[in-house]
């Protein structure tokens, strides 16, 4: 693993720690222990910074003992300690800055991933958040996060995220590959919806198709078109049509009107109680609405397409899968980056000494996060 040498650790901490353990290295050392937690409710995904943990020590040629008092995947209260570091401080000291980088920001992504996948159950999500991220290092942690927070949720019935749209951090999602089909530069390419779709095929003609049908405004006219053309495909369900209508306008044919119209139709009780302006805008506004989704599963079924599936993009954060729930939209597959913490400071996790040599010693106001005395009692 790479970022485990004593140069590249000193290259990217806090300078305040690298003069830590120069005096400890000075004065002599001592056996602490790390309390580490987050200020707000998380899901535990601490796989990265754990392995990452083992490298350095074996890189130092010592041993850390880590002890999970949340095991991946468990909810964490605000708070409460997900692990305990307990080693050589001269060994430790320096480590800090570089572990909760890898925790923190994994936990929310985590969190944010189970409340998604648990708000629609019913419907798969695909992880689409590498454009999104600050480089490769970012890129896995997000994916690895994804995948922790959908297991959680699965386990409590829900389909969950899966597969991502990188093959570099498919692995996460137990696949060999990423998954996706065509971007709207493709569209622009081609020409035509329709031709795009016939480019592609040509080209992976063993390959789902999935066909993006916001480019010229026309999500049912040209959907509908090429399910005409792919008809076998679309009778055997190996087709679908994503939804990523831009926010400025409404998917072609809906108004607010005609919206609120469509709804009515299918889930009169969402629009019936108070809405704050967002939730609102997710139901019956412009973009990938509620009412969206809804008029185009009613083009298809009228069709004759209903083995067609609809694949739904474009700020699908826990929020808005929570309204789409509400309204029962049918959205066969989400395709969503969203659970990147939005709130970057919520991210922030953060690392107390709670022992020195075995004698509980901690910061003023950190108390609960001494180990109670059973506990030491027990792993002495």
């Amino acid at each position: 693993m790479s970022g485990v040498t004593d140069r590249a650790i000193a290259d990217r901490t806090d300078v305040y720690f690298n003069r830590t353990r120069s005096i400890v290295e000075k004065f002599g050392d001592a056996r602490v222990t790390y309390a580490v937690f987050l200020r707000r409710p998380v899901i535990s995904a601490p796989r990265i910074a754990v392995d990452w943990l083992r490298a350095v020590a074996a890189e130092r040629d010592t041993a850390f003992d880590i002890e999970l008092v949340h095991e991946e995947g468990e909810w964490v209260g605000a708070g409460d300690p997900l692990l305990y570091l307990t080693g050589s401080f001269a060994k430790l000291a320096d480590l800090e800055t570089l572990y909760l980088q890898k925790l923190g920001a994994a936990c929310v992504a985590a969190h944010n991933a189970y409340q998604m996948s648990l708000e629609l159950p019913q419907s798969a999500f695909l992880a689409m958040d590498a454009r999104h991220c600050a480089g490769a290092e970012m890129q896995d942690m997000m994916a690895y996060a994804a995948s922790v927070g959908s297991r959680a949720a699965q386990r409590e019935g829900a389909k969950g995220f899966v597969g991502n749209a990188t093959n570099g951090t498919a692995h996460w999602f137990g696949e060999n590959a990423g998954r996706g089909t065509m971007p709207h530069a493709l569209i622009g390419y081609a020409g035509s919806t329709l031709r795009a779709a016939e480019m592609f095929h040509a080209t992976f003609p063993d390959e789902g198709l999935t066909v993006l049908v916001d480019y010229f405004g026309r999500e049912v006219t040209d959907g509908l078109e090429v399910c005409h053309r792919f008809a076998t495909l679309a009778a055997a369900g190996r087709m679908a049509l994503r939804l990523d209508t831009h926010g400025g306008r409404f998917l072609e044919g809906l108004d607010p009107a005609e919206s609120y119209a469509v709804l009515e139709r299918h889930a009169p009780a969402a629009v019936r109680r108070y809405r704050s302006e967002t939730e609102l805008r997710h139901l019956v506004g412009t973009g990938v609405s509620a009412a969206a989704v809804w008029r185009v599963r009613e083009a298809l079924d009228a069709a004759g397409f209903s083995a067609v599936r609809i694949v739904a993009s474009s700020g699908f954060g826990v929020g808005k899968c929570r309204v789409m729930a509400e309204a029962r939209a049918p959205v066969d597959v989400v395709g969503t980056g969203s659970f990147i913490p939005d709130i970057w400071s919520e991210t922030y996790a953060t690392a107390d000494i709670v022992e020195y040599d075995g004698t509980p010693r901690v910061k003023l106001g950190r108390e609960f996060l001494l180990r109670h005395a059973e506990t030491r009692a027990r792993r002495d």
